[in-house]
């Protein structure tokens, strides 16, 4: 065969097997409900169920679908204490292995508490409390790759004052037992979590001190007054466009 034959054949073959470089540029995001399960701030699956997902509603517990997301259904009815959910995580040595973390971290004026941390063994069927009670706002649940009875939960705490059962917690144990990893102070929480996917031992958190109350939301540390506050300025303090902030 001539080289000018093969040319045209190439030209082919090259364009079938080049690399797109946005390969997911057709996929588009679409509701696939519930329509009934309120705000979520909490969704989990696992790799090898591809059609299997889970997702904590702010004010409605926890909802399942195996058939990615055409039917919903409620898995923790009666068996939750508190509504609200802020963290969920699928075991990824176990798919039968899940846990919830209650109260969710995106703090609103009307954001609900929840009472610790919930662990299913059976794929979401049944439900029991596993402690952590008092941190009231669980941001993240991470759970160890190859262990599912080490588990790691950011806590935010109190969202309208000061609390000690706040930070980072760690369980060895699959939730008997859990131990305070990482503190700041009883006003200050971990909002965020992650494992590093090539070294489970290696963990990054992200602290939040954080005070949300109907008429004022503190955020970051620092407590702003008005700058045109009747309240004469005292010693060391700054004022910042429409706001004072104290040293």
């Amino acid at each position: 065969m001539s080289f000018a034959r093969l040319l045209p054949l190439l030209v082919l073959c090259s364009g079938l097997f080049a690399a797109d470089p946005d390969p997911l540029k057709e996929i588009k995001f679409r509701q696939i409900g519930p329509f009934r399960g309120g705000r979520s701030v909490a969704v989990a699956g696992h790799a090898s169920q591809p059609f299997t997902y889970y997702f904590g509603s702010v004010g409605g517990g926890i909802f399942k679908t195996t058939d990615g997301g055409a039917r919903w259904e409620p898995v923790s009815d009666g068996q939750l204490k508190t509504g609200s959910v802020g963290a969920i995580a699928v075991a990824e040595s176990d798919p039968n292995i899940i846990y919830a973390g209650m109260g969710e971290g995106c703090i609103r004026g009307n954001a609900s508490h929840g009472d610790g941390v919930y662990k299913s063994v059976d794929a979401g069927k049944t439900w029991i409390n596993v402690g952590l009670v008092n941190t009231r706002q669980i941001g993240r649940l991470r759970i160890h790759p190859k262990n599912p009875d080490i588990v790691y939960v950011a806590a935010l705490g109190h969202m309208s004052g000061t609390n000690p059962d706040r930070g980072v917690f760690k369980t060895t144990d699959g939730g008997k037992s859990w131990r305070k990893v990482l503190y700041k102070n009883d006003k200050a929480g971990a909002i965020d979590l992650i494992l590093d996917p090539n070294n489970a031992n290696v963990l990054y958190a992200s602290i939040w001190e954080v005070n949300r109350k109907p008429w004022t939301f503190e955020s970051g540390g620092a407590w702003l007054e008005p700058c045109d506050s009747p309240t004469p300025a005292s010693p060391g303090t700054q004022c910042r466009g429409r706001h004072r902030e104290k040293q």
